[in-house]
């Protein structure tokens, strides 16, 4: 009896010794298991942490591979869409040259012809002449010897000096001088040196979309209606020869020529009334950049900046002096706040002459309303005051 007891008793003592060890090698496992979970976790926030990570940078990081794929197919599609621009343009002269130019001379009194031969081929001459400038025109880039050049800080894919204003294109693979964005139209970059080029081709651009469109209204409306009245008899006439007999195909009811005429009159009008919406509306968002002095880029940047300055305090949200007197003590005056203006701004109006080369009154004509191949002011590389603005501005906040 004595030696089951003793029997018994070890069978237990062993099985709980099994049921000990089981547990603590579970516990083993479970406490291995959560030490790699945090070493893993602490190696990824290591290789992800970031102080300046904001949501801006993650929704670069998300659409980084859309950057590239747009990078590298206007890269590819530029002289696609410069053979565009050339062939709707050269479409729309010829058009006015066969159609509409007979059409003129034969209604038109002397005076609404002379207007009409000497403004569309000035528009004309504008328009060609600074689209080739733009495409065959360097932005400009800077030197590539690295001794006398002023750099405010490194471009991080060239390693090389950046001069202020300057940025990298990713597509030229190039860093360009004021640049303002990479043209698919143009193929090129708009910097300092075609910047001019580009905003006048797409003023004189809209200008003549416009003209186009006032002019031809009504020949659009006569021609819509010519087109509608053909369809409505052509259907006609199909359902007459339905139901008679024929041993051929009747005559048409319009010659080709009349169905070509028609046709390219609401083509002209269509294409230059779209052409001058969208066109005309990134020509005022330019011509409000120039205003400010500011290119596409530098507003970015501008506002990011305002924003940063003004969390912190240090810039007033109104466009005043930032001085004033605190209510509840009248004796103590607030701190004051400056007013952050871009360091490259000389005024709307003086803005506008740095922008276009206006020196003097004679340059309007000259350089404006003629076409003129002058430099800029400026190297690019440096900003000192041009010589056309006549005084300095107020103080401006240094950033």
């Amino acid at each position: 009896m004595r030696s089951r007891q003793r029997m018994f008793a070890a069978v237990m003592r062993l099985l709980l010794k099994c049921l000990r060890l089981g547990r603590r090698r579970r516990f083993r496992l479970v406490r291995q298991a959560e030490q790699l979970w945090h070493y893993g976790h602490l190696c990824l926030r290591s290789l992800l942490y970031n102080s300046f990570t904001n949501g801006d940078v993650v929704l670069d990081s998300l659409f980084e591979p859309v950057y590239w794929l747009v990078d590298h197919v206007t890269r590819w599609f530029g002289v696609v869409f410069v053979a565009l621009v050339i062939g709707l343009t050269s479409s729309i002269v010829a058009i006015v040259y066969i159609c509409l130019l007979p059409l003129i001379l034969q209604t038109y009194t002397p005076a609404w012809i002379c207007w009409h031969l000497a403004y569309g081929h000035w528009n004309l001459i504008m328009i060609v002449f600074h689209y080739y400038m733009a495409i065959t025109t360097s932005p400009g880039h800077p030197p590539q010897a690295k001794n006398d050049l002023t750099g405010v800080s490194i471009c991080r894919k060239c390693i090389a000096p950046k001069p202020a204003r300057t940025h990298h294109c990713s597509i030229c693979n190039r860093c360009v001088l004021k640049m303002d964005h990479h043209c698919p139209w143009l193929n090129n970059c708009v910097g300092h040196y075609n910047h001019r080029y580009f905003f006048s081709f797409c003023l004189f651009m809209t200008m003549g979309c416009i003209y186009c469109s006032i002019s031809g209204w009504e020949m659009f409306r006569d021609a819509y209606a010519a087109i509608e009245r053909m369809k409505l008899l052509e259907k006609e006439r199909l359902q007459v020869a339905a139901n008679q007999t024929y041993y051929q195909t009747p005559p048409p009811t319009f010659s080709f020529r009349q169905r070509a005429f028609h046709k390219s009159v609401v083509y002209l009008w269509v294409l230059c009334s779209s052409v001058a919406l969208a066109l005309g509306a990134l020509t005022l968002w330019h011509a409000a950049l120039i205003t400010r002095g500011e290119t596409s880029i530098e507003r970015h940047i501008n506002r990011k900046e305002r924003q940063r300055l003004q969390k912190k305090g240090k810039v007033s949200i109104a466009h005043g002096t930032g001085t004033g007197w605190g209510r509840a003590r009248r004796d103590a005056p607030l701190p004051v706040l400056q007013v952050f203006r871009n360091p490259y701004s000389y005024g709307s109006w003086d803005n506008w002459k740095v922008f276009l080369g206006v020196d003097v009154p004679r340059h309007w004509l000259t350089r404006v309303l003629l076409p003129s191949p002058h430099l800029p002011h400026g190297t690019g590389l440096s900003w000192d005051l041009p010589p056309c603005v006549m005084e300095q501005r107020a103080p401006l906040l240094a950033i």
